[in-house]
């Protein structure tokens, strides 16, 4: 019965002919006698009912159907090989998916860069991200839905590292009437326009900006969707630098000049879900999130 299939080193076997252009390079290349080169292809040949090459000379060539079998081939084996890289990986004790949640302030370019350096790494590991305010990152870590966390306040009960500070400032599109008043922007100033405010946001600074009286106000559920809104002139917002900054380069967001107090700041924090259990995967991404702040955020203002 074993006969009846073709084995991975059959295959493998057809592709080095291929390769290599011919049996008896394909025998050199593999340490094997050109006949059992030759008996693996016919094999293969055999059990499949068709033609793989057509000898043209001294040279081994394809036939479609070959040329069909010879692309499958090697996808068989990338994904064979592919499949022995994640057990071994899984057998070192790397997780197969890692669960994160982030507030959606923190920069989102940082943050994929930092996944796809640990999909390098470890490509087989699956990520779920959950972006949430810090009620939802709370509410994440408390049911145990995650394995870290990127926080703006670090709940009782876990222990966090300090990754960064971030400076908000309130922002509307260049035409915006507000940057029209040709002197600085006071608080009864925004209270004559409309308020972009992310639903349900936890840090301190929405919960203060939220209390505002405007005469306007949008809630909406995603801070992307805010910062277009702002971007197409629908009102005004507080975000960081670090969430905006290609729209603060290619001034379609422009910072409002507002006074002493305009400003405003929030630290965020890593918090492993389990400090004690969590596997190499988790700890690893922990590490180049670290890093990747350190390294790609120099700029932003860190506390003493």
């Amino acid at each position: 019965m074993e006969n009846q299939y073709i084995t991975l080193e059959q295959w493998r076997t057809l592709i080095t002919v291929v390769d290599t252009g011919g049996y008896a390079q394909a025998a050199d290349v593999l340490h094997k006698s050109q006949s059992s080169v030759t008996y693996a292809v016919q094999k293969i040949e055999s059990l499949l009912g068709v033609k793989a090459f057509e000898i043209q000379g001294r040279k081994a060539i394809l036939t479609p159907t070959g040329q069909f079998l010879y692309r499958r081939a090697r996808a068989l084996l990338e994904d064979s090989s592919a499949l022995e890289r994640a057990a071994k990986r899984l057998s070192a004790g790397w997780e197969a998916e890692i669960r994160i949640a982030a507030e959606v302030i923190f920069p989102t370019w940082l943050l994929l860069g930092c996944l796809d350096k640990l999909g390098m790494e470890s490509p087989h590991t699956r990520i779920e991200l959950i972006e949430s305010v810090l009620g939802g990152t709370t509410e994440a870590l408390l049911n145990g839905q995650v394995d870290l966390a990127i926080v703006g306040r670090v709940p009782p009960g876990f222990l966090g590292v300090h990754l960064m500070r971030l400076r908000f400032i309130p922002v509307t599109s260049p035409g915006h009437p507000l940057h029209q008043l040709g002197r600085k922007v006071t608080m009864d100033d925004l209270h004559a326009h409309r308020h972009m405010v992310v639903r349900e946001s936890g840090s301190r600074r929405d919960t203060r900006i939220s209390s505002l009286e405007v005469s306007q106000r949008w809630t909406v559920s995603h801070i992307a969707t805010s910062i277009e809104a702002v971007r197409a002139g629908y009102g005004f917002a507080w975000f960081s630098e670090e969430k905006i900054l290609n729209e603060l380069r290619d001034g379609s967001l422009k910072p409002l000049p507002m006074g002493d107090g305009g400003e405003r700041f929030t630290d965020l924090y890593l918090v492993l879900a389990d400090a004690d259990s969590a596997g190499p995967g988790t700890r690893r991404l922990a590490e180049i999130i670290r890093t990747g702040v350190e390294t790609e955020c120099m700029h932003i203002h860190d506390l003493e």
